[in-house]
């Protein structure tokens, strides 16, 4: 985590780091997001720039990465470490519940559009 304005938050891979390992491994890079701008709870503190970035093995839905840029991001990636570590998938987190409203709202909008469930 980066204590920045806006803070920052990663686990996992860069992008271009997932998308070499996935060509390297045979397997097909998935990506979703979810904004900011489309959280009713930043938008309420006024931090609605901001995004949530998750890249996934398409065929088994593994969460291989996550990155945060936005209001309270170091607190936000917890979930996402715990997810990597554990192997969890986009389709298992989808069907979990994130508090509304909530900024871990970000992270259900990209969890969701994952598996095509996507509300924005």
């Amino acid at each position: 985590a980066c204590f920045t304005h806006p803070e920052i938050a990663m686990v996992g891979p860069t992008e271009e780091q997932a998308r070499e390992r996935a060509e390297k491994e045979g397997w097909t890079l998935g990506k979703s997001t979810g904004s900011f701008r489309a959280n009713s709870k930043a938008l309420a503190e006024l931090e609605g720039n901001g995004m949530a970035k998750c890249l996934f093995k398409e065929e088994t839905g593994e969460v291989v990465a996550v990155h945060i840029i936005g209001i309270h991001a170091a607190d936000l990636i917890q979930e996402c470490s715990n997810a990597v570590a554990a192997g969890t998938t986009v389709q298992e987190l989808s069907m979990m519940v994130h508090t509304h409203p909530t900024l871990c709202e970000v992270l259900d909008e990209a969890f969701k559009g994952a598996v095509g469930m996507a509300a924005h």
